[in-house]
């Protein structure tokens, strides 16, 4: 059957006329126990980022983001902060960060440092008040403090937990304290880890205190803040029970059902939403449902707003276009936008991108919906595909369904096909860093890393492993330290000149053990190698620049067919063209190629044709292309 031509419109975007730097910024995570190791103590740390800042300035990404290097009992890998204005032993020290900023920005690098305003370490000064002190104590009113549910003079003892709410990392998401006469007493509620007690973001005094970190913080010349759990902080009043079970890695609600096709609207909103928004199965076209269905009472309620309003402000004090970007696993968009509202912040990671996998019409979907979204409210979306939370997506999309977000993947469950997961990552990663706005990469992606999918159970080290008995692997597996250098011990990621325990001989073991694949992937072995992913990212991340992509427009191309696995657009006069169906896709004519995601990835023609006009071109499956007209 003849397939009828279609006219596409452009689809509003608004990075042209937003002229921070941010706006279309390629930021690059780095995960600091596992970046490099300059002592050699088998922990990644800050000196280890400045040694190896260079390799960011050559890459050609704009700014840094740093996971949590403050000081931290470490039991979410630095996630629960004890002093936020204090660097853990473990990665350095306060002049070793200003060592490290100082480097950045001579290079002309950004540099974003995590903030985690949900909760603290339970070794916090605060929280070891608080339980030091009585209830109703001006200490615990910082957090989260409740009586048991039954606990009514003549009816109970306060045995039963406050609420029915689960933790994002497995169990009850509330914990008893004993008090200072050694009765059992009040609870205390904690999202994530028993280790982790939510902040009461209703106390005045810890709404001037985190104004104050951001000071702290930005006094020192950070130019921006990752908000960690973003969507978070502000809990329904009254603190209803819940029946759902927010995933704080899928932004889904957990319940029971066949995981491949068996579950409800409610079971797999994300499938669902992809249903709707592309028109197959049953509620095609209907407004997609929140991923938290039920909706959450403790995620993304309405007074989140008034924080990051108030942050805002804190930031207009301050040069050089200081910025937010929000961590808000949010459905859909258009409830997203609402985090990028001119007096709130200035991103939010679009995970729709990330989760709509290796299927064109999904993604199709997803950059549609985010762009018009964000134009709504006069903002810029970002594009991100990996981060230290997900499985990686080469090895995602390496998987029999390449749709699927497991939740850590062990030596016992599907392993993926790693050739074909990085051949659709490195398409893909060109398909992101042609988008018009900021794109996010996760530090090693542009090895090509995969997922370690065989980390030993007695090796990880995720909270979420141990708190739900090993039926989440985890989050180990994309945290592996970096391979820098093949031949040496750990792939070169600790430096045996290092001053830290053990360097004068030998660098201590990695933290984390590191698959055999990240030898022939370590950074020296790809640098200047043609074809290499290192060299790709190199050249898509100069093509980006050199024709202001991430300040670009978009419309779809002519030869966009996302139900034949197509996806084709243009941003300002290059034409991007990624296949993701199983048949070659035909290259139009009176273009050539400027950039292929594999020297493979054009056939059709003689040699010299690939990258001329003459001959029939096709884009081979799982592959993508630059082009650029005459």
């Amino acid at each position: 059957m003849e397939r009828i031509s279609v006219a596409y419109s452009p689809v509003p975007t608004a990075g042209s006329s937003i002229k921070a730097w941010w706006a279309s910024a390629v930021v690059y995570q780095v995960y600091p126990r596992s970046f490099a190791d300059a002592n050699g103590d088998g922990m990644g740390d800050l000196p280890g980022v400045t040694a190896h800042l260079d390799h960011l300035h050559k890459l050609g990404v704009d700014a840094v983001w740093l996971s949590p290097f403050y000081k931290s009992p470490q039991a979410d890998a630095g996630y629960d902060v004890a002093d936020y204005r204090e660097v853990d032993p473990l990665f350095g020290t306060l002049a070793d960060f200003d060592e490290m900023l100082q480097k950045a920005h001579g290079l002309g690098l950004k540099v974003i440092v995590d903030l985690v305003p949900n909760h603290t370490s339970d070794e916090h000064t605060w929280f070891q008040e608080a339980l030091a002190a009585a209830p109703g104590s001006s200490e615990r009113d910082r957090y989260m403090f409740r009586p048991g549910k039954d606990s009514v003079p003549g009816s109970g003892d306060g045995d039963l937990a406050p609420n029915n709410w689960k933790s994002i990392f497995g169990g009850p998401a509330w914990s008893r304290v004993t008090e200072a006469d050694g009765a059992p007493g009040e609870w205390y509620l904690h999202l994530f880890d028993t280790k982790q007690p939510d902040l009461n973001w209703e106390n005045a005094e810890v709404k001037e205190e985190m104004r104050s970190v951001l000071r702290f913080w930005l006094d020192r010349g950070v130019d921006g803040f990752r908000v960690d759990v973003a969507h978070g902080m502000v809990k329904e009043a009254g603190l209803p029970d819940w029946e759902g079970s927010a995933a704080m890695v899928e932004g889904a609600t957990e319940l029971p059902g066949d995981a491949h096709g068996g579950h409800t609207e409610a079971d797999e909103p994300h499938r669902a939403h992809a249903a709707a928004m592309t028109g197959d199965g049953e509620g095609a076209g209907h407004q997609p449902v929140s991923p938290l269905y039920p909706p959450s009472p403790f995620f993304d309620q309405d007074g989140v707003h008034d924080i990051y309003r108030d942050w805002n402000r804190v930031l207009a004090e301050y040069d050089g276009d200081r910025m937010l970007v929000a961590e808000a696993w949010v459905e859909p968009a258009e409830r997203l936008a609402r985090y990028v509202r001119p007096d709130e912040m200035q991103q939010a990671f679009n995970f729709d991108f990330l989760l709509a996998g290796w299927d064109a019409a999904r993604t199709a979907v997803a950059i549609e919906a985010s762009l018009r979204a964000a134009a709504t409210v006069g903002a810029t979306t970002t594009w991100v595909l990996s981060n230290h939370d997900t499985v990686r997506h080469s090895t995602r999309f390496g998987l029999k369904d390449p749709t699927t977000f497991p939740k850590g993947i062990a030596a016992e469950d599907e392993q993926p096909d790693a050739g074909l997961g990085l051949a659709r990552a490195r398409a893909a990663s060109m398909v992101s860093l042609a988008l018009p706005g900021s794109a996010y990469l996760y530090q090693g992606e542009e090895l090509g890393l995969p997922e370690h999918t065989a980390v030993p159970a007695e090796a990880r080290q995720d909270p979420t492993f141990f708190r739900t008995n090993g039926v989440e692997r985890g989050r180990d597996g994309c945290r592996v330290p970096l391979p820098w250098k093949s031949g040496e011990p750990g792939y070169g990621f600790a430096s045996a000149a290092g001053t830290g325990a053990g360097a004068a001989n030998a660098p201590a073991a990695p933290w984390l053990p590191q698959p055999e694949s990240f030898g022939v992937l370590a950074a020296d072995r790809q640098d200047g190698v043609a074809g290499s992913t290192l060299e790709l990212y190199r050249a898509a991340l100069a093509l980006r620049r050199e024709h202001r992509l991430g300040a670009g427009s978009f419309v779809w191309a002519d030869s966009h067919e996302p139900a034949d696995g197509v996806l084709a657009f243009r941003n300002g006069d290059v034409l991007v063209i990624a296949n993701m169906g199983i048949a070659a896709a035909p290259l139009p004519d009176g273009y050539r190629i400027a950039l292929a995601s594999t020297p493979e990835a054009v056939t059709g023609g003689d040699a010299e044709a690939k990258t001329d006009l003459a001959g029939a071109r096709k884009l081979a499956p799982n592959s993508a292309a630059y082009l650029l007209a005459g």
